[in-house]
């Protein structure tokens, strides 16, 4: 059987597998999950063309790979053909553990993060494939004695942002999020084993930095897809609340399991809990949210309306704390309208904080290397923008009521 097959990507064009066990692997259920996790969560509530996968992704990714691979390669630095097939596994299989809606409910609902949840997926596969994922995992886990190839994995250069910059952008329609990622990869060389770009690159680097603060602050962090995600999360809180205090709700097995259960990264670990994450979608909070906004509890059937009918949450955000008198005047109406505790309120009236920096030199400098052979951080070289400006974090406030409480 010819298992390298070709996908047509809307980014790239053709995509050919580069080995046979990548097919294996995109045929196995856990990679096919990824065709039910939305890659940009509740963003489609503003950008209705955001309905692109984490299964687009990974495959975009890995396409990057090959390229960087083989631009390494012919400028002479040696990747073993297994060191090339390890580093593929690492890159397609990175986002297995995400979990439905993608980041929305990470934190919120399962309470692991996604990237150890991959690992742990990875490590079962590894067993199922006669441990032919081992280097990968070790790549994966920034073992592997050649560094670059983590980085090409993960870092503020890897082939995971290259990709989902450039697709999002595509799905969204927002084009201020295109970079020149084939540029960017043309770029790439090593220094003392650690990835760097070509002098001549550096204008394509400042490129996709400006684009990563625009993206996260025009979709990711938008304000009604913000609004979205937080109006999920409160309809998971109340599930999970009415559920343990002895309420039955419909709910798909997998589901079920997590609405009744308080679960830890432990509990991931020990247990066998991988099967019945891995039945664990965006289907299955589709599903229950149409149900549930008929549901007697006033609390979830009205959040759940709000998200099957696009009655979301009004949103401010703003640099300075909210108003305590704003909060408690909200409040106060919100007690009243919907017949509900002090406490209870906290579903339709509730602040937080976002915060983002569009590089981070703290975790990893970009290095520039010059035809002379010196070497330079981007904070150090950059002429077009203020590099340490983007590196400090932007925290913002935002206050979110319903509707009806305006």
């Amino acid at each position: 059987m010819n298992k390298k097959k070709i996908f047509n990507d809307p980014v790239y064009g053709f995509i050919t597998l580069p080995d046979e066990i990548i097919y294996d692997l995109i045929e196995h259920p856990y990679f096919q999950r990824l065709r039910r996790i939305r890659q940009l969560g509740l963003a489609h509530v503003v950008y209705p063309g955001a309905l692109h996968t984490r299964f687009h992704h990974a495959l975009g990714a890995l396409h990057l790979m090959t390229q960087a691979v083989d631009t390494l390669r012919t400028k002479g630095h040696a990747i073993s053909n297994e060191e090339a097939q390890a580093v593929y596994i690492a890159i397609l299989l990175h986002d297995l553990g995400h979990a439905p809606f993608s980041h929305a409910l990470e934190n919120n609902f399962v309470g692991v993060n996604h990237e150890k949840i991959s690992l742990l997926f990875m490590e079962t596969l590894n067993k199922e494939f006669n441990n032919g994922l081992s280097m990968a995992i070790s790549i994966f886990k920034n073992e592997y004695p050649k560094k670059f190839l983590h980085q090409l994995v993960s870092s503020q250069l890897d082939m995971d942002r290259l990709d989902y910059l450039n697709r999002d952008s595509f799905y969204t329609g927002v084009l201020e999020g295109k970079i020149g990622a084939q540029r960017i990869i043309k770029m790439l060389e090593l220094h003392q084993d650690s990835l760097v770009i070509e002098e001549k690159g550096i204008y394509s680097i400042e490129k996709f930095i400006m684009a990563r603060r625009l993206m996260y602050w025009q979709v990711y962090l938008h304000k009604t897809v913000l609004g979205a995600e937080q109006l999920l999360v409160k309809i998971m809180q109340r599930a999970k609340e009415l559920t343990m205090n002895g309420e039955t709700l419909f709910a798909s097995p997998a589901l079920d399991f997590f609405l009744k259960n308080k679960l830890t990264e432990t509990d991931f670990v020990e247990g066998k809990l991988l099967d019945t994450y891995a039945h664990l979608d965006d289907y299955d909070i589709y599903g229950a949210l149409k149900v549930w906004s008929t549901h007697k509890d006033v609390i979830l059937s009205r959040l759940c309306k709000g998200m099957v009918n696009r009655r979301l949450y009004k949103i401010y955000i703003q640099k300075e704390a909210i108003c305590t008198n704003v909060i408690a005047e909200k409040t106060r109406k919100a007690m009243k309208i919907f017949s509900v505790t002090e406490k209870e309120t906290e579903y339709f009236v509730f602040t937080g904080t976002i915060s983002n920096s569009a590089y981070n030199p703290a975790e990893e400098e970009i290095k520039i290397l010059f035809k002379d052979g010196n070497l330079s951080t981007l904070t150090e070289v950059s002429e077009q923008m203020d590099v340490a400006v983007l590196s400090r974090p932007v925290l913002k406030n935002y206050f979110c009521f319903m509707e009806e409480i305006n």
